[in-house]
């Protein structure tokens, strides 16, 4: 008979912003760090704000360098991707410790962002921009 394997315990959400869905798994054992579609966090985002606003959720419970976050995200543009890991942040610290969920829910990270990009429509130029009138 086979003995199992010592799995390792991880803790899961997922995160959605208009295109972007992210895929994240917390491990508790570990030194801390967030590793992004295999590269961590500072190769994957550029700019500083993005940074700020995907580990938001972990500044907020102070949980920043105790876990071990990887995240698989895809779809959207930088800005939907940085809003879906934040979101699925949260939720996945929801799953690891249901005391959270108060300070997450009151600073909005659990709640999903409804807002997309509008569908363009038939005789219109965009969604709602329509073509130039001319009286003569």
């Amino acid at each position: 008979m086979q003995e199992k394997k010592d799995t390792i315990k991880y803790y899961q959400g997922t995160g959605r912003r208009k295109n972007a869905i992210a895929r994240v798994r917390i491990y508790e054992k570990g030194k801390g760090g967030i590793i992004i579609n295999n590269k961590n966090l500072e190769e994957f985002f550029k700019f500083f704000e993005y940074k700020q606003q995907a580990i938001s959720p972990l500044e907020l419970t102070d949980k920043k360098d105790k876990l071990y976050v990887m995240v698989k995200v895809s779809g959207g543009g930088q800005r939907g991707q940085a809003e879906a890991i934040r979101h699925g942040i949260a939720r996945a610290l929801v799953d690891m410790d249901q005391e959270l969920k108060p300070v997450l829910r009151k600073n909005g990270y659990l709640t999903r962002d409804p807002r997309a990009k509008e569908r363009k429509k038939p005789g219109l130029k965009r969604a709602r921009r329509a073509p130039q009138w001319r009286k003569r």
